[in-house]
């Protein structure tokens, strides 16, 4: 446990790398911070701190910078001082994104630009998952005798949709005696309860054996938009300004992880499952070494199993107080 002291001193110290991305000394810190303490004192806790793993020395003779540890004192003292309980968008604001947008992907995009712009980092936001998100309305659109267009609308607004061919000729009016058939069958149905579809469905092939397959067809769907979830990227181009990734070869873990929608969306999955309202994991603390050198601030939206991911990756020299209620914000907007 740290001294109020050695507290104070690590929290400037945090803030002047911060605002500057230069190693901090401890003239620096006595002139700017007015501690009440010299610079000879503010030097030998500044030792203590690098003793204990705080901060660290990165060139004989220069200031400190922070370590991971040392970043994860100064966030718990964020959280435990109560200053990020508020969200960096007011109310209005939150109403003014949610009222532009008609659907579900307008509205990840609106909120992804908005949590960009406030954050300077590169914004994710997933949309929940869809095994437990219902089934609003299906419709089959005809294109011609042979072919048709399957739109599924979800409770939560998403729109899905695929193509489908038929081998045989199928009239307007045929198809829509499906449609009428399989609406029966799915509305209000997620993805978990239509195994049970399925095999009604089947027996109803007999019939029609065109039902059996427009159902085949969106269970299809719906489990290839489940597993690439949709989500909205902004910001690339803001984090890539910051001096930590100025040298090339810096970014060329945390691009291998975002050209990998296998490895990005486990993470944002694991998320996803957090009870927690923000989650914090800076450096190491990531599950992958490729994020080791990034801090990932994560908020989880929707309700169960049906919660989609909004989050931030940026430098762990970020202000993590800007950064979180930021995406305490993107968070308001996305519970509708």
């Amino acid at each position: 446990m740290l001294s109020d002291r050695r507290q104070q001193i690590l929290r400037a110290l945090i803030e002047e790398y911060v605002a500057h991305a230069l190693p901090v000394g401890s003239k620096t810190i006595a002139e700017q911070y007015h501690l009440g303490v010299s610079s000879a004192t503010i030097r030998n806790e500044l030792s203590a701190l690098e003793g204990d793993g705080y901060i660290r020395q990165p060139h004989t003779s220069s200031g400190r910078v922070p370590t991971d540890a040392g970043y994860r004192i100064f966030v718990d003292g964020l959280f435990a001082a109560g200053v990020l309980d508020d969200c960096a968008l007011d109310e209005s604001t939150v109403e003014e994104i949610r009222s532009s947008a008609d659907a579900l992907d307008d509205l990840m995009m609106r909120t992804s630009e908005e949590l960009a712009r406030l954050t300077r980092c590169l914004s994710i936001i997933s949309a929940p998952a869809l095994k437990m998100v219902q089934i609003r309305q299906i419709s089959l659109i005809s294109l011609s005798n042979y072919q048709a267009l399957l739109v599924i609308v979800l409770q939560d607004g998403q729109v899905l949709n695929k193509h489908l061919s038929f081998d045989e000729e199928v009239t307007p009016e045929h198809l829509q005696l499906v449609q009428n058939a399989v609406s029966d069958l799915v509305a209000g149905q997620t993805m978990s309860t239509l195994a049970e579809t399925l095999s009604n469905a089947r027996a109803r092939a007999s019939a029609d054996p065109l039902i059996s397959l427009v159902i085949e067809e969106l269970v299809s769907k719906l489990a290839e938009a489940n597993s690439s979830a949709l989500s909205k990227r902004i910001g690339m181009s803001a984090l890539l300004r910051n001096p930590e990734f100025q040298d090339p070869s810096s970014l060329i873990p945390l691009m291998e992880i975002l050209e990998d929608d296998t490895v990005l969306f486990k993470m944002l999955d694991a998320d996803a499952a957090e009870e927690s309202s923000v989650s914090v994991r800076i450096g190491k603390e990531n599950p992958t070494d490729k994020l080791a050198g990034v801090s990932v601030i994560a908020a989880s939206y929707g309700r169960g199993e049906g919660r989609g991911v909004v989050c931030v990756i940026g430098p762990k020299r970020m202000d993590y107080t800007r950064v979180i209620r930021a995406v305490r914000g993107a968070q308001n907007i996305l519970c509708e």
